[in-house]
């Protein structure tokens, strides 16, 4: 259940720190690529039950 919560809402930051934003545009995909490898990370710790 814990796991499910913490995939759904690495998922909404996933989508929240797209550069959409006129002020955020100067980022570049660094705020999705981090938020994105942290993703993989407990999608694969969630996949080897390890989570």
């Amino acid at each position: 259940m814990l796991g499910t919560i913490l995939l759904v809402v690495l998922i909404l930051f996933l989508i929240g720190a797209l550069p959409t934003w006129p002020h955020s545009q100067n980022w570049g995909y660094a705020p999705t690529g981090i938020v994105g490898t942290i993703l993989i990370i407990v999608l694969i710790l969630f996949l080897l039950g390890r989570l």
